[in-house]
């Protein structure tokens, strides 16, 4: 495979695993500084630091939103 590809590829996966620990931590309760903090993690170091922050379980998670049935 040509070196572009290859690059190419890293990018999208890092992005997809940085996405995939902010939508994780959509879920738990985080003030803004925490968030950002483990946000920035996730970026800096991005293929271990989205492991970091998904095992690690910051905060506490958000109370299940329940729907009333009439």
């Amino acid at each position: 495979m040509p070196a572009p590809i290859i690059r190419t590829l890293l990018v999208i996966v890092a992005a997809a695993m940085l996405l995939l620990a902010i939508f994780y931590l959509r879920g738990r309760r985080l003030s803004w500084l925490e968030y950002g903090a483990w946000g920035l993690l996730a970026l800096c170091l991005p293929y271990l630091g989205p492991f970091l922050v998904i095992l690690s379980r910051p905060g506490e998670p958000r109370p299940a939103r329940t729907t009333a049935r009439l």
